[in-house]
């Protein structure tokens, strides 16, 4: 029961972020113009602050449930955990501090922020992942997190194709050929769950002993996080019509 509780938040942030991510990255190839970066942040902004919430769930498991594994995971990968940490905050300061004031210039360095931080954590968590699937040292470890990297970058940019218009749309749906966005997210968002669990094939997964109080509080948070996710993307399942509070 423990592994399927991790499982199910390290897989669920993967499909659920991996998609806030993947915009990010590409923002300069949406968006042109300010007005439009505008719009491609307004696709991503009613789902980056839940979907953190699963790396946040993800992380108490491990230390919860999995307490060996985590001090393994931080010992050996220490500097890529640090880097996802710092590109976390990051593209969240950018996200957060773009629109606060109207200048160009202003816009412009946090828009840079948000990119940089999104690359960021794809390049971490590819790094992460990578290591765990393929366990390359050198410059052949470059290898599988430049694969990884571009998955999170295709599968964002399936998911703005779902929720733009117009020219930024049109841009995100060359990777789907026109109007198979859907299908197109639901092979990204596939891959990215087959990684996940391959990477987790590959982990030593050794429950502790605290199970027999955290586990119940986990089982009963999953409903909920479930139900809070599908509220937000009935809620906004409209594709973006203008700018939004960022």
């Amino acid at each position: 029961m423990e592994i399927f509780i991790l499982a199910f938040f390290a897989l669920g942030y993967l499909v659920l972020a991996g998609a806030d991510i993947g915009v990010g990255m590409a923002l300069p190839y949406l968006g042109r113009t300010p007005e439009e970066r505008r719009e491609v942040i307004a696709a991503i902004a009613p789902f980056f602050l839940g979907n953190e919430v699963w790396l946040v769930v993800t992380a108490g498991v491990l230390a919860g449930l999995f307490p060996k594994l985590e001090g393994e995971l931080l010992s050996g990968n220490y500097p890529l955990v640090v880097a996802l940490l710092l590109s976390w905050v990051t593209r969240d300061a950018g996200l957060w501090l773009r629109g606060r004031l109207t200048g160009r210039r202003w816009q412009s360095w946090w828009d840079g922020a948000i990119v940089a931080g999104s690359w960021g954590l794809a390049l971490s968590l590819g790094g992460l992942l990578g290591g765990v699937l393929v366990g390359l040292t050198g410059a052949l470890a470059v290898l599988p997190v430049a694969v990884l990297a571009a998955l999170f970058g295709a599968h964002g940019l399936a998911f703005a194709a779902l929720r733009l218009r117009g020219e930024p749309r049109r841009r995100a749906a060359a990777l789907s050929g026109g109007a198979g966005e859907a299908r197109t997210y639901a092979l990204t968002a596939s891959a990215l769950l087959v990684v996940g669990v391959l990477a987790g094939l590959r982990l030593p997964l050794e429950p502790g002993t605290s199970g027999a109080v955290l586990v119940p509080a986990m089982l009963a948070m999953m409903p909920l996080m479930v139900a809070a996710q599908g509220w937000v993307w009935w809620t906004f399942r409209h594709r973006v019509t203008g700018p939004s509070y960022l």
